[in-house]
């Protein structure tokens, strides 16, 4: 436990004040006295769990108060402590995040359609709602989810099945989409044996000492890469490689006919630039030791995922003729794609803390829009089955992205078509929509939309949707926008 704190407090070097780091140990002594007679599950003392999360948060580099608010999560649920003591104990926002946490802890993924489907609803807008908030309580909350994922073990069948769908289907997609990759695969790898266990189970067979031996391979190439890059005055700041998680693997092999040999991506190179035009430089460079495969290379610096996630992204023919991806990055957008939209807060307060002293709430950036747009959208629904399917394919589905003509990014499903499309640029242009161009040339308007695609939708004024697009489209959204636009002039 000690070491746990001394971990937190390392963290928060140089970025709280002594006052600030004064009311922290007070937290760990308040946290440690109220959970004292408490174990969880696992047989460890219950102490231990908030203060890894705490340790997660910190480092987030979300502010003291945050870390105090997660040491502090589950005092007021599992303590009966009142909440009117955390905010006269600590401060007013601590006070605030705990009660958002406490709300969004409560929430319960029905499986049984027996249960109450008024309450499920309301348990999913508790959430949305947090999000739309305070983006640190969702966070903490996926923070939270992670190091309870890491002792289910312990739990029941039914309570470990339980959680390991609401964190496949909601909680990691919903890591991914606030651009969180490593939280994500981590919650998703470790729900991946409690939903799917043979899948699972397959998939490591599958691997087997391939994975061992391209990570191997990888080692060869590394000197032979930061040796061709030197010597242009290219000077990488680190060159790594990550191995795909196992869910994603297996879901990739599903596409693949369950053949491993055709997942070349299995294990990617990362290669560590100081800016952006020394990426640049290093992807010449690298093209010019090896092939580069056609059609594989993506450039997400220049454009940017939706979450925010960039990198150039390319796959070459290496030494033996083996083909390897390879991503370079800057510094910053590593971090960005390890810790998502918390990125954005370690960024901000690192370039002014007296700024970050002023912030009462963290406010998602621009380009997540997506996050008040869905706050209006859940209140469009009012079967709870029809919220909750829509929340998971609207929202929280694998994402594309496609690009207006005027270059705007289009975030959707995927899946989605020219109509979904559409309906996201307006209800109007949806209901108009005549025909589609992708790229320049003409589509049908059952065309599965693919990523980085350009696309122009032709309108005809004063026309009706056609009830016939209900039979392709993607989206909940878009069926019941068409549907409202059908509603007396057709039966449907």
């Amino acid at each position: 436990m000690k070491s746990l704190q001394q971990k937190i407090i390392q963290n928060l070097d140089g970025l709280a004040s002594a006052k600030e780091m004064d009311l922290l140990e007070k937290s760990f002594e308040f946290a440690e006295k109220s959970h004292s007679e408490q174990k969880r599950e696992s047989g460890e003392p219950f102490i231990n769990h908030p203060l890894r999360v705490a340790l997660t948060i910190s480092q987030m580099k979300l502010g003291i108060n945050a870390v105090i608010a997660s040491v502090l999560h589950d005092v007021v649920e599992d303590c009966q402590i009142p909440l009117s003591e955390i905010k006269s104990q600590f401060n007013e926002e601590v006070a605030f995040l705990v009660s958002g946490l406490t709300k969004v802890n409560k929430i319960k993924y029905i499986t049984d359609k027996k249960e109450d489907d008024a309450a499920e609803k309301e348990n999913f807008r508790n959430m949305i709602l947090a999000l739309a908030k305070d983006l640190r309580i969702i966070l903490i909350k996926l923070a939270d989810r992670l190091d309870n994922m890491k002792t289910l073990w312990s739990l029941d069948p039914n309570k470990k099945t339980k959680k390991s769908l609401e964190t496949l289907e909601i909680l990691a997609p919903l890591a991914y989409r606030l651009g969180m990759s490593d939280i994500g695969a981590q919650l998703e790898d470790s729900a991946f044996p409690y939903v799917y266990p043979e899948e699972y189970k397959l998939t490591r067979k599958i691997v087997g000492k391939r994975r061992e031996e391209l990570e191997n391979y990888l080692q060869e190439l590394i000197p032979l890469l930061q040796k061709k890059l030197e010597e242009n005055n290219l000077n990488p700041q680190k060159i790594k490689f990550r191995t795909k998680h196992l869910y994603s693997i297996w879901r990739k092999l599903q596409k693949e006919d369950m053949d491993i040999k055709i997942i070349y991506d299995l294990v990617a190179m990362r290669i560590i630039m100081p800016n952006v035009e020394k990426c640049y430089g290093a992807l010449g460079i690298i093209h010019q030791m090896w092939k580069p495969v056609p059609g594989r290379f993506k450039d997400y610096i220049a454009l940017p995922k939706p979450n925010g996630y960039q990198s150039l992204h390319t796959a070459v023919f290496a030494k033996d003729g083996r083909i390897v991806e390879i991503q370079i990055r800057t510094p910053q957008m590593d971090e960005e794609a390890e810790w998502g939209i918390a990125a954005h807060w370690i960024y901000g307060f690192l370039k002014n803390s007296k700024g970050y002293k002023k912030r009462k709430k963290f406010s998602p950036p621009k380009n997540f829009y997506w996050i008040n747009q869905l706050k209006d959208w859940q209140k469009k629904f009012y079967n709870s089955k029809e919220f909750l399917d829509s929340l998971k394919v609207d929202f929280f589905k694998d994402r594309i992205f496609v690009l207006t003509p005027k270059g705007d990014i289009i975030d959707l499903p995927d899946g989605a078509t020219p109509i979904d499309f559409a309906y996201q640029i307006h209800t109007e242009v949806g209901d108009q929509a005549a025909g589609a161009k992708i790229n320049g040339k003409l589509v049908p308007l059952d065309y599965k939309l693919q990523s980085g695609e350009v696309i122009e939708i032709i309108i005809k004024k004063r026309k009706l949707p056609s009830s016939s697009w209900l039979e392709f489209v993607k989206m909940s959204e878009t069926r019941k926008k068409i549907q409202d636009a059908l509603k007396g002039k057709y039966l449907i």
